[in-house]
């Protein structure tokens, strides 16, 4: 069976995720610890108990990261599985590298630490954020886009999610100025969403260029198999690639449903390893393979029977 490892991105956070997998696994505990230790910010408290933390990017990149890995490696575990390719949603791309070699738990927690952070700073220029619109094809939207940038406004296609779903990001008030043109383009919705930060576009350039150096420290040249790359959902497997990728992804649209298109053919099975089941829900509008989902002790045994009665 040739299986997708998936991997979510932000949004996907919420208090007591991964908290069953804590309750209930040795490694999960000291997966947890290790993070905590390395980032020094206790895990158990940002992800179990109520805090406004959770919600800062420099800590939502690493908390999602490290549920998403655990998930991955108790499923492994006792699976055996090496994925056919993996990848992920934004954040969830270093996710995947994480669960092909490319990077420790450990290393990946400070990779993405260090990521959230220089977005934030990137932020603090701008009064930036990002609109999901609903029901416009990309090429309407990209059109509005060009238009509105042609009269001086910063907007750009940010998330190509699936057919009729895409996310903007730009400054707020000037995707607050576009709600209604898109509105009278045809879309069924056009909301802005609760970030603070325009991922994915040309505001994260200084970002890029700081980011660099942090990727070249992490990334290990050790794939055990090809991750889709969000920029160009194309498969790539050395550190040289990753650093490239990874860095331009800041300040690129991340082509999810081209990266599940390309790939699926040489799918039988999607498994998203994290809270929220985001991309299962995506995939249900892209693809006719299925994909199931692993973020609990229930969710993983029944991922493991899936797979060892194919």
């Amino acid at each position: 069976m040739q299986i997708t490892f998936l991997f979510p991105g932000q949004g996907s956070q919420k208090i007591g995720m991964g908290k069953d997998f804590y309750e209930n696994s040795p490694l999960a505990k000291e997966l947890f610890e290790a993070a905590s230790d390395t980032i020094k910010v206790d895990f158990t408290k940002l992800l179990f108990t109520p805090n406004q933390m959770l919600d800062q990017t420099a800590y939502t990149q690493p908390a999602i990261l490290l549920v998403s890995s655990i998930a991955q490696k108790l499923f492994v575990k006792q699976s055996q599985v090496t994925p056919t390719f993996a990848m992920g949603h934004s954040l969830g791309e270093f996710s995947a590298l994480v669960s092909v070699g490319a990077l420790s738990i450990e290393d990946g927690v400070a990779l993405v630490h260090q990521r959230g952070k220089l977005m934030q700073e990137a932020a603090k220029d701008n009064n930036g954020g990002m609109m999901v619109v609903l029901g416009l094809s990309d090429e309407a939207v990209e059109q509005i886009c060009q238009e509105a940038r042609d009269e001086g406004l910063q907007v750009w296609p940010a998330n190509y999610n699936s057919d009729g779903q895409i996310v903007v990001a730009g400054i707020k008030e000037d995707l607050q100025k576009l709600e209604a043109t898109f509105k009278e383009k045809g879309a069924k919705r056009a909301v802005l969403l609760n970030m603070s930060v325009a991922s994915h576009c040309p505001l994260m350039e200084p970002a890029k260029k700081e980011l660099t150096p942090y990727l070249e420290e992490f990334l290990q040249d050790n794939f055990q198999a090809p991750v889709v790359a969000n920029v160009n959902a194309q498969p790539y497997k050395s550190k040289d690639e990753a650093i490239e990728l990874l860095s331009s992804q800041l300040v690129k649209p991340v082509l999810y449903k081209h990266s599940i298109k390309n790939i699926e053919d040489d799918t039988d099975l999607f498994i998203e390893f994290g809270e929220g089941a985001v991309l299962k829900g995506l995939n249900r509008r892209i693809t006719k393979k299925p994909t199931i989902n692993v973020k609990d002790m229930k969710s993983l045994e029944e991922a493991l029977a899936a797979v060892s009665s194919s």
